[in-house]
């Protein structure tokens, strides 16, 4: 065993076996590379990354090659889901030296840290036009030593370089709503008009980009924006990404027809998209959208979530060894579990099995086809049900069991819209559960931290995990109008302006004043898999203004999105969720308070008409009547009295408040004007 075995990471402690004389990060590592003057080798990678795998089997488990990495280098290995920062600051300085990057990531440090060299996946021998890893390894410790000067000032350029993102200024771009009409005709332009989604292949989900397309629709009414919208979602929902008996997405599709996914599954991945599919379904009426969030969230409840309310990270693409093997079918497999009947033809023909095998002899179940009428509907729920079982006897893939706060916050969000939208309260359980572990078991001393395994918590928490974190704190209040939830937001977002806000840069970086020195303090400023925390933070303060009449946190939304208008005009789809905040600044935003007697007396049917349309720009606050508490500091919950001793509803917009209805259908009309 090696310095990994003491670690919580499930991806750590999966190398704590390799003769390579791994490292966690931290000042050991740096020490000892300082006292035997070596260069650093680091690699970083996470659980369910199919090629980290490999590169371990055939180059981390090699004696030999390990033998070469001990004696050259000090070996770091890092889980970039647990130090987002560490992933960071590397990744930009990999993309800069080769023009891409990916993990498993290799990066080769002086014992400073400044980065020199550096890769993603390097094969054991020379392979289709990449060095063989050992030879690497001698190359760059030979130049390390003989060249040392050159390298030395090579690695301060390159930092130097990756310090400039700090020195953002201010846009002369207004924020209007020029921005997102450039922004959705940027979109447009690389829009995939057969298949859906964004370019040809590798296709990813990228549900941000499709949030500020619908919510550009409900502004505007543009009938293409919503046609684009409904072909991605159709399309993916049928698609190979999407796990067909299951439920929930895979990472992403390598082709463009949504078909061969990567087949690991990420939290973030499915908080977010079962979220776009709730709003499409709210949107459209579209039952089938309906039936992808449910499946998605029950397959989270099902399979992601502690007994003690958090969920867990993702889950592996590989079982025995293979990658796939869990989710792929032949029709003989099928035959057999089915029997010989009607239903199992119609099963071969609804899922695309019967056109022949499409990965590796074998068939990943999708529907090709526009699905028949009900008369198959029955035949397919029954076959889902039965194959599924049977699946569930096979070798499941493995699963990464940590707790991250910011992954944990984009699906705690989804819960608490889905429980009020779709009137689930177990999806409302579900998210207050959620809520109240991590906030009660990865804070320390006030301090939110990042991750969380076997009843331990650890890292000082990222910009991410504060900004949503609060998020979802507001989505559960608004599910539940515990006032505890709003005070839990306001608290994270004042934590954030203490740590994270430089005031004079006026940004917000991803790390803490509190948190260790690196080469760089990192700043994230775009949207890819997971919102970068900025824009979170944004959409929370935005909100938070709203909700509580606190000018300074606009204020401070404000000064960190104007610098990015250009960007959002120029790069539409790495800033979806800046986008969407900045769709909520310019409003206008519903402003709902809801009044209710004790014995809520005409309160479900106004719920109803609140949360069952899609109202993306919408603040929602509520109380019992005579709870003088909960109304205190949410100046739209002044002077708000029941009128007839009925349950009624106050709408506001843009400081004008239409008149207090107890009625559905008036109230129905005003969120609509």
């Amino acid at each position: 065993m090696n310095r990994l075995a003491k670690e919580t990471s499930p991806y750590l402690l999966q190398h704590k076996g390799n003769p390579v004389d791994w490292y966690p990060w931290g000042e050991e590592a740096f020490a000892r590379a300082k006292a035997e003057d070596k260069p650093i080798l680091l690699s970083v990678g996470y659980s369910a990354c199919h090629w980290c795998h490999v590169m371990e089997r055939e180059s981390f488990e090699d004696s030999e090659i390990a033998r070469l990495m001990n004696e050259l280098f000090v070996n770091i290995k890092v889980d970039r889901e647990e130090r987002p920062d560490v992933d960071q600051i590397y990744m930009q300085a990999v993309q800069a030296m080769t023009g891409h990057g990916g993990w498993p990531m290799t990066v080769f440090l002086t014992p400073d840290g400044v980065p020199f060299y550096g890769g993603t996946y390097f094969p054991p021998v020379e392979r289709q036009g990449m060095p063989a890893f050992p030879r690497l390894l001698r190359s760059v410790a030979d130049a390390y030593r003989d060249r040392r000067a050159e390298v030395l000032q090579s690695g301060r350029q390159l930092v130097e370089q990756m310090a400039q993102g700090e020195r953002l200024r201010t846009s002369a771009t207004l924020l209007t709503h020029d921005i997102l009409l450039e922004a959705f005709q940027g979109i447009s332009g690389e829009f995939d008009e057969r298949d859906g989604g964004i370019g040809r292949a590798p296709k990813f989900p990228q549900p941000m980009i499709w949030d500020f397309v619908l919510r550009f629709w409900r502004r505007t009414g543009n009938p293409t924006a919503l046609e684009m919208l409904k072909l991605t979602l159709t399309r993916m929902a049928r698609g190979g990404m999407y796990d067909q008996l299951g439920g929930g997405f895979h990472r992403y599709s390598v082709d463009g027809q949504w078909l061969v996914p990567h087949f690991e599954k990420m939290l973030y991945d499915n908080g977010q998209l079962a979220r776009l599919y709730l709003d499409a379904w709210l949107a459209t009426g579209d039952q089938e959208y309906r039936r992808v969030a449910e499946e998605t969230l029950d397959y989270v409840l099902r399979e992601m979530t502690h007994p003690e309310g958090g969920f867990y990270s993702s889950q592996d693409a590989d079982s025995e060894g293979e990658e796939g093997k869990f989710f792929v079918w032949t029709p003989e497999e099928i035959r057999a579990s089915l029997g010989d009947s009607e239903e199992t033809r119609v099963a071969l023909r609804y899922w695309g099995v019967e056109d022949g095998p499409n990965f590796e002899g074998k068939s990943i179940l999708w529907v090709p086809r526009e699905p028949s009428e009900e008369r198959e509907a029955d035949a397919i729920a029954k076959a889902r049900k039965r194959l599924y079982e049977v699946r569930e006897r096979r070798v499941h893939p493995g699963r990464d069991d940590k707790v991250l706060a910011a992954w944990n916050g984009l699906a705690c969000r989804a819960f608490a819209e889905a429980g009020r939208a779709l009137n689930r309260p177990d999806y409302t359980r579900a998210a207050v559960k959620n809520i109240a572990f991590v906030l009660s078991s990865m804070r320390k001393d006030g301090r939110l931290l990042r991750s969380w395994k076997d009843g331990e918590a650890k890292l000082l928490g990222y910009l991410e995990d504060y900004a949503m974190t609060a998020d979802a704190c507001l989505a559960v209040y608004e599910a539940t109008f515990d006032r505890r939830w709003l005070d839990e937001a306001r608290g994270l977002a004042d934590e954030i302006l203490r740590l994270f806000w430089d005031k004079e840069k006026e940004v917000f970086f991803d790390t803490g004043a509190d948190h260790e020195q690196l080469v760089v303090r990192p700043r994230n400023l775009f949207d890819n898999a997971v919102p970068c925390g900025s824009s979170v933070t944004g959409e929370v303060l935005f909100r938070l203004a709203v909700l509580t009449g606190e000018e300074g946190y606009e204020s401070h939304a404000l000064r960190a999105l104007r610098p990015l208008a250009d960007l959002m005009t120029r790069h539409p789809t790495g800033f979806g969720r800046f986008l969407c905040s900045l769709d909520f600044h310019l409003g206008p935003v519903s402003e709902v308070a809801l009044v209710w007697p004790p014995g809520k007396n005409g309160l479900e049917p106004l719920l109803t008409e609140v949360f069952g349309r899609y109202l993306p720009n919408r603040v929602v606050v509520g109380c019992v009547d005579e709870e003088t508490s909960a109304r205190a500091g949410i100046p739209l919950l002044e002077s708000r009295p029941l009128v007839g001793g009925k349950a009624t509803a106050y709408v506001c917009q843009r400081y004008v408040c239409q008149a207090p209805t107890t009625d559905p259908e008036e109230l129905a009309r005003q969120l609509e004007t």
